[in-house]
């Protein structure tokens, strides 16, 4: 496994980030825990997680199920760099969601007692909160800092204008800032190619990819026998709707012999400004797979056909559109 700075930090985090929604609504308990046991002897230590994760089956159940596996001690908590999200809504309360400093004391309490530990390694905003002055986040979350409960602050879903003015603010105050992005990318969406990239390199963050096989239209889709294709309609309907591309792209994948999740995967780890690759296994056969991907190689030729069916912007904004 090779290690990377998270961001401008001292702190070394995997290649691969285990991302954890799938534990509890779609991967049980026991093998939630076979699967974040595994990972730590596969020498991944960063594991992402979010205080609305587990959604349908109970907002917070994820955190509680990961809880549970570091409270059975080995070592576990103290091996992991552990990340956590606030922003989302965990109850029908007015208040009980975004990123003011009334809401953000509350979730960090909340989420430190499900997970049954003292701190938060990296503690994202899940979304950015137009409505929260970012003079109020601020002032929340340099306190939590001084008091120990998070270590670094990270941001997921912010444009790049809003990379800068976080960071911006926090320079003025003194403050560490923003550590790491975490946002969608992959070959099928490539939008962070021209503000969220530069901006998170301009600032020194990490820049941690979330979804990088497409929501599974990257994992062969077309290719898959009738009856699993069945049981993903939506998943299809989006397929359809862009045939020609998914079609070419799994052609390619045929051709060169590789495997198409495998193929979205290695790009996205091999992606110039890309810190860390979340991955979200619901079984350890699929954890496994996304482990043997680092050390896959996609040569220049095979990235170039793959630009051609699945361009990207071409350059960082202004360049991608002006002169």
């Amino acid at each position: 496994m090779e290690y990377v700075r998270l961001g401008r930090t001292g702190c070394k985090v995997s290649k691969l980030c285990l991302g954890t929604m799938n534990f509890g609504p779609y991967t049980s308990e026991a093998d939630s825990f076979r699967i974040m046991d595994h990972a730590l002897e596969l020498g991944i230590n960063f594991f992402d997680t979010a205080n609305v994760y587990g959604f349908d089956m109970g907002r917070g159940l994820t955190e509680e199920i990961i809880g549970r596996w570091m409270a059975q001690g080995g070592g576990r908590r103290e091996k992991i760099v552990l990340a956590t999200k606030v922003y989302g809504h965990m109850s029908d309360d007015v208040n009980d969601r975004g990123c003011s400093a009334y809401n953000i004391r509350r979730a960090v309490e909340a989420s430190l007692r499900r997970m049954k530990t003292d701190h938060i390694d990296l503690y994202q905003m899940h979304h950015i909160d137009r409505s929260a002055p970012w003079e109020e986040t601020w002032q929340a979350m340099e306190q939590l800092v001084r008091e120990g409960k998070i270590t670094y602050v990270g941001s997921s879903n912010f444009a790049g204008w809003n990379i800068a003015q976080a960071n911006e603010m926090a320079r003025s105050r003194n403050f560490l800032g923003l550590v790491s992005e975490q946002s969608v990318y992959s070959l099928r969406n490539r939008h962070i190619e021209l503000e969220v990239i530069p901006a998170s390199k301009a600032y020194g963050m990490a820049v941690l990819p979330w979804s990088p096989l497409g929501g599974g239209l990257l994992c062969g889709i077309f290719s898959a026998e009738e009856s699993v294709r069945r049981k993903r309609p939506a998943l299809l309907a989006s397929a359809e709707k862009l045939r020609p591309q998914v079609e070419a792209y799994e052609q390619l994948c045929r051709e060169i012999g590789m495997d198409y999740a495998d193929v979205a995967l290695a790009w996205v780890i091999q992606r110039d400004g890309v810190t860390s690759t979340i991955i979200g296994p619901r079984t350890m056969d699929q954890l496994e797979a996304n482990f043997k991907v680092l050390d896959m190689k996609l040569d220049d030729a095979t990235l170039a056909k793959l630009d051609e069916i699945w361009p990207g912007p071409g350059n960082q904004a202004p360049e991608a559109y002006a002169w």
